[in-house]
């Protein structure tokens, strides 16, 4: 087995109907600058609009790369906690336990799809949603399961983590924006002070 390194981001900004907006389109554009500069060996999206022309905008910069759908990758909510805090109740309201089981269903997918080294070295780009970058996330650092609420991610931010054979996945860097101009970042977020 050898590293698998993975470059997951967060879809460029979207409309209320899930398609890019100029705003996304031009954040994937400077996402795909940046990733063209890395060996990718596969492009993966989500199958949701706004992430496969993420994914198509990235694959134009990466012609050696392949491009496709992971459906594991798709929106949701990977874990319910039994006791949310107060901010996030309204997050899972109208959850039924179907609704959690599949969610949890589609998180352990994911993981074990990705989260883990490949048979040969690899490097693959994840374009997905928020929540499965934060479930990644918490998997990687072996954090409690709840913890993927507090881990916010900005459109077409970059998140690299290594999965290693034999050894502990490495976060190299979480919701990176380098690429992108003042202007295109945090957007994804609620409002606030962001630095």
């Amino acid at each position: 087995m050898a590293t698998r390194h993975l470059y997951v981001v967060r879809h460029g900004a979207a409309d209320p109907f899930g398609e890019l907006t100029e705003v996304g389109r031009r954040q994937g554009e400077l996402l795909a600058k940046r990733l063209a500069r890395l060996p990718v060996d596969a492009v993966w999206h989500s199958p949701l609009a706004r992430a496969v022309k993420t994914a198509e905008i990235i694959g134009e910069h990466i012609p050696g790369a392949s491009l496709g759908e992971a459906v594991e990758l798709v929106d949701n909510v990977p874990y319910v906690p039994a006791d949310p805090p107060p901010a996030w109740r309204g997050l899972f309201d109208g959850h039924d336990p179907a609704e959690a089981a599949e969610g949890a269903r589609i998180a352990a997918a994911l993981t074990d799809r990705f989260a883990l080294p490949a048979e040969v070295e690899t490097h693959e780009v994840l374009v997905t949603h928020a929540y499965p970058v934060a479930w990644l996330m918490c998997d990687a650092l072996d954090a409690p399961p709840e913890r993927w609420l507090g881990l916010s991610c900005g459109n077409t931010a970059l998140t690299a983590i290594d999965h290693y054979d034999g050894g502990a996945s490495t976060v190299l860097m979480y919701n990176d924006m380098g690429h992108l101009p003042e202007d295109l970042r945090w957007t994804g977020f609620g409002p606030g002070t962001r630095p």
